[in-house]
């Protein structure tokens, strides 16, 4: 029922022992190794009954060794350099292991400061005079059922799975270079899109740079024409009032009902301009009511 249990479960269930390290059990453990230490004995050198004997007033000693419940030697597992996980060997240091450390039959040198390429190219060129080999080989007649002797594609077969297994092997051992060298053209293209991109936006505030001064020029000339138009020496500046040059009235023109909202003419020269006065919104219901 567990087996089935733990085939169903995607991740793996903690070791079987996880209840062991209850905190009862660690108190009786760190008692343990004081009463190990006044008595000058190493924790290896005792055994379960020796156990119950340092810990006579105790309730619910267990009967396996409390040591197990220790923490695993750091040194020792970087001494070893693999630890135990789950079933599994893993590594302290990731790397990639070796064809000779798998079992396999490496034809290349080991050292990775070697070149391996007259190694490799000697293995590609074994793998293709093995193969015309092998095509000649089964083209023979099969031996006879009494024939003790293996036939040849067999030996050839099994030569050429030699060659691919060490042309698989260093190409393994190339991933780091390869990861190294895809890493430095990822890293390279990012650098040329900022720079593009960089480049763009500098190009972008040139072209509102060339905006903003065309538009300064063009007030600039629209100022100098007003000014020729209208000169600063002119009466409605001098009296701080609009000016507008309009038609001049006819005589019998009516002015507008009011107070405030009426419209002075006023000759300056041979010019006739007006000046308007500030009308509110009051001003406006206001005649609006004594129009009607």
């Amino acid at each position: 029922m567990e087996e089935d249990q733990e085939l169903q479960n995607p991740f793996p269930s903690p070791p079987s022992h996880y209840s062991d390290y209850s905190s009862h059990n660690l108190r009786l453990l760190s008692l343990l190794k004081s009463r190990l230490n006044d008595d000058g004995l190493a924790s290896t050198d005792f055994t379960v009954e020796k156990q119950h004997e340092l810990l006579p007033n105790e309730k619910d000693v267990p009967d396996w060794p409390l040591t197990r419940l220790e923490k695993p030697r750091v040194d020792w597992i970087l001494e070893d350099g693999v630890y135990n996980a789950f079933g599994d060997i893993w590594f302290t240091k990731e790397r990639i292991p070796t064809l000779s450390e798998m079992g396999g039959t490496q034809l290349y040198p080991e050292d990775p400061t070697v070149d391996r390429r007259p190694a490799l190219q000697a293995v590609l060129r074994t793998v293709l005079h093995t193969y015309t080999s092998f095509l000649s080989s089964i083209l023979h007649p099969p031996p006879s059922q009494t024939s003790d002797v293996p036939p040849d594609w067999q030996r050839l077969v099994e030569w050429m799975r030699i060659m691919g297994q060490n042309i698989m092997g260093a190409a393994n051992d190339l991933r780091p270079v390869q990861a190294r060298t895809h890493l430095e053209t990822m890293m390279t293209r990012q650098l040329e899109l900022r720079r593009e991109e960089t480049k763009a936006v500098n190009a972008k505030c040139d072209e509102l740079d060339a905006k903003l001064e065309e538009l300064r020029r063009r007030t600039a000339d629209l100022v100098t024409s007003r000014e020729t138009i209208n000169p600063k020496t002119s009466a409605g500046e001098v009296m701080g009032v609009d000016v507008l040059f309009d038609e001049p009235p006819e005589a019998s023109e009516p002015l507008p009902v009011g107070d405030r909202d009426q419209t002075m003419p006023l000759d300056v020269g041979n010019r006739r301009i007006s000046t308007l006065q500030k009308v509110t919104e009051d001003d406006v219901l206001r005649w609006a009511e004594e129009v009607t």
